[in-house]
C-alpha cells in the first residue's frame, strides 16, 4: 500500500466541484484524510479565488494509474484537454506525494509547488506535518513553520462534504 497526498483546488463554481472531485477520489482510493479548506487568490493569472486543500489516502494502485485516474476525473468534471497551466479551474488535482518517491514521470514527485505555495505547503503541514519531505529531509510542519507567510494570504473557509463510504454510514466531515 502506497500513501499518496493530492492538491485538489477549484475557482470555478467550486463548492460544486469540491464535492464532485473528493466523491470520485473516495470512490477511487477509498477513507479520505481531508486538510482545511482554504481560500486563496489566483497564482500567475488575474481570475477568480481558488478554494484549495489536501488530501491524504491510501492506495494499492501504481502511481501511473494514480496519475492517470486525477486526470480522468479532471476531465470528467469539465477541466478542457488542452487547459493552459494559468486559466480558471473547474477541478485542479495535482499529486503532491506518492509514498518517498522521487521522480518527474509520470509526474513530478514531490511537486515542486509545494514548497513555492502556501496554499498547497500550508495544508499539507495539516495533513501530515511529521512527514519529511524526501529532497529536503525538513517535516511540512518545519517547511510551513520557516514559510515567509507574506508571500501569499490564506483564509480559512468553512466546509463539510458528506463521506459516501458505508463505514461509518453518515460520516461527515466539517473544517
Amino acid at each position: 500500500m502506497a500513501r499518496l497526498y493530492i492538491s485538489l483546488g477549484s475557482n470555478v463554481d467550486r463548492q460544486h466541484y469540491l464535492n464532485t472531485g473528493l466523491t470520485a477520489l473516495e470512490l477511487l482510493l477509498g477513507e479520505l484524510t481531508l486538510s482545511s479548506l482554504f481560500a486563496s487568490e489566483s497564482v500567475g493569472f488575474d481570475g477568480a479565488e481558488f478554494y484549495n486543500m489536501v488530501i491524504g489516502a491510501t492506495t494499492e494502485l501504481n502511481i501511473e494509474q494514480v496519475t492517470k485516474a486525477l486526470r480522468d476525473i479532471e476531465f470528467t468534471n469539465g477541466r478542457p484537454i488542452d487547459a493552459k497551466k494559468y486559466s480558471p479551474r473547474t477541478l485542479d488535482l495535482d499529486l503532491l506525494l506518492f509514498d518517498d518517491l522521487v521522480l518527474n514521470t509520470p509526474a513530478q514527485i514531490p511537486r515542486a509547488e509545494i514548497t513555492e505555495n502556501a496554499f498547497v505547503l500550508w495544508p499539507l503541514a495539516e495533513v501530515a506535518p511529521q512527514l519529511k519531505h524526501p529532497i529536503l529531509l525538513q517535516s511540512y510542519q518545519q517547511l510551513w513553520q520557516a514559510y515567509d507567510k507574506n508571500q501569499q494570504a490564506l483564509t480559512k473557509v468553512k466546509f463539510s462534504w458528506q463521506s459516501q463510504l458505508e463505514k461509518p454510514a453518515t460520516k461527515k466531515i466539517e473544517l
